[in-house]
């Protein structure tokens, strides 16, 4: 069984290798400029592509950063990273085959940040993006296949699951293996730690709590499963002793940390769309104290309550990035390339910016956002025709975009003040 399900993984996934002739950083180089008696949430798909209200400005004046950021919750918050990007460098790796269907996080600790190559060996990187440690964990027939790695960590610790269904846990120090383990089925999900436990969701829609001490399975939840799997990772926040996740349908389900018992389970697509789940994209869940926000590529964007399951408001939004929480609003970038501001309290959409008509008219159709960050003042945009948009909050306009590459790249991750993405056969540096 396992094999079937790893043969449709690796249909759309395809690891990474780096090369052993690049152990270093290139030189810097200029840039060029239970469902039957539950109610359907949404079912309207009617996108907005039109601007509203785009000369209201944002007041980006004496905003806290970093202080709402909470990986639990995939609160990003404000960061604070360099804006006056005109360099590149760049850690070199053998090019992964199906880059536009791989999703993946680098990993903090920190002080460090850590990533994986196709044959499994994970590597740490310092502030100076010298290698501390290099290690491997796989026999020489695991090897073979194309390695997919979810990875957290957490005082010191380093939780691996992969897309073969072996998981393992890593001393963030050494590197040396603390235990490891093997699942009936490959893992795609965020990973979540946890009062000592590791949360984590298979290609079956099946949430396993394990003991981060030892990897035993402590319990699961079983949400409904398809034949097909979409190539999006399931998205995992916790919050206020309940782990939420959303599965390949699109449902969204909170269960009891200690022990798995459903709280609320919250279909947000009709039994019809069910056989085309495949093609159903979410973005990730993002949560503050009291609600929970999510989008996806079928036109809705939705703010549910956290303590009741009772949903707040919705709008049709057409987006399949990770929002954004940003003081009084909530940000995101619709597939179609507008900026949206809305209230974060009622739903309201305050502003529409098109932030793709810098784009050639014909060409934007195929541009599609990846990721964003926010800033003091100023969001980075990375889209999937390799290129880095530098948006002014306050007045919604694209004010430069950057070159990265001429295909998908990762969204932007924020290191020591400086930004980090992944492309295809390397890991590039902004500074």
């Amino acid at each position: 069984m396992i094999k079937i399900y790893l043969l449709i993984f690796l249909l759309f996934l395809s690891g990474c290798s780096f090369n052993s002739k690049s152990k270093f950083w290139t030189e810097s180089t200029e840039l060029k400029k239970e469902k039957k008696n539950t109610k359907i949430l949404f079912q309207n798909k009617t996108v907005t592509n039109q601007e509203f209200n785009k000369g209201l400005k944002i007041d980006t004046q004496n905003l806290k950063i970093g202080s709402d950021f909470n990986f639990l919750t995939n609160h990003q918050g404000i960061q604070k990273f360099t804006r006056e990007i005109n360099k590149k460098s760049r850690f070199k790796f053998s090019k992964i085959k199906n880059f536009n269907h791989f999703e993946t996080d680098l990993v903090f600790d920190g002080r460090n940040f850590i990533f994986f190559d196709n044959k499994g060996n994970i590597i740490k990187f310092d502030r100076n993006f010298k290698i501390i440690w290099k290690k491997n964990f796989y026999s020489k027939q695991e090897k073979k296949y194309d390695l997919i790695l979810s990875m957290y960590s957490q005082n010191n610790l380093l939780i691996v699951f992969d897309n073969i269904g072996k998981y393992y846990a890593i001393n963030g120090n050494s590197g040396d293996l603390i235990w490891s383990k093997n699942n009936s089925y490959p893992f795609n999900s965020q990973i979540k730690i946890f009062d000592e436990k590791v949360y984590a969701v298979d290609l079956n829609n099946i949430l396993r709590c394990f003991s981060i001490k030892n990897g035993k399975e402590l319990w699961n939840y079983k949400s409904e499963n398809t034949f097909l799997k979409s190539t999006k990772r399931n998205s995992l926040i916790i919050s206020n002793d309940l782990v939420y996740f959303n599965n390949s349908l699109g449902d969204i389900i909170s269960v009891n940390t200690q022990n798995g018992n459903l709280k609320q389970y919250i279909p947000t697509q009709s039994s019809a769309v069910y056989e085309n789940a495949f093609s159903l994209i979410m973005s990730d869940l993002v949560a503050d104290k009291d609600n929970l926000i999510s989008s996806n590529n079928r036109n809705e964007f939705y703010s549910i309550n956290l303590k009741n399951g009772v949903l707040n408001w919705k709008q049709k939004i057409n987006s399949s990035v990770r929002p954004i929480y940003f003081e009084n609003f909530i940000f995101t970038i619709s597939n179609e390339g507008y900026f949206f501001v809305l209230d974060r309290n009622n739903g309201n959409i305050l502003r529409i910016t098109d932030i793709f008509d810098v784009f050639n008219y014909k060409k934007r159709k195929k541009i599609k956002p990846v990721g964003f960050i926010a800033g003091t003042n100023f969001l980075l945009l990375s889209t999937n025709n390799g290129k880095v948009l530098t948006i002014n909050i306050g007045d919604g306009k694209t004010k430069s975009i950057f070159k990265i590459h001429n295909n998908k790249i990762s969204k932007p991750f924020v290191f020591e003040k400086e930004v980090l993405i992944i492309k295809d056969d390397s890991i590039i540096r902004l500074n």
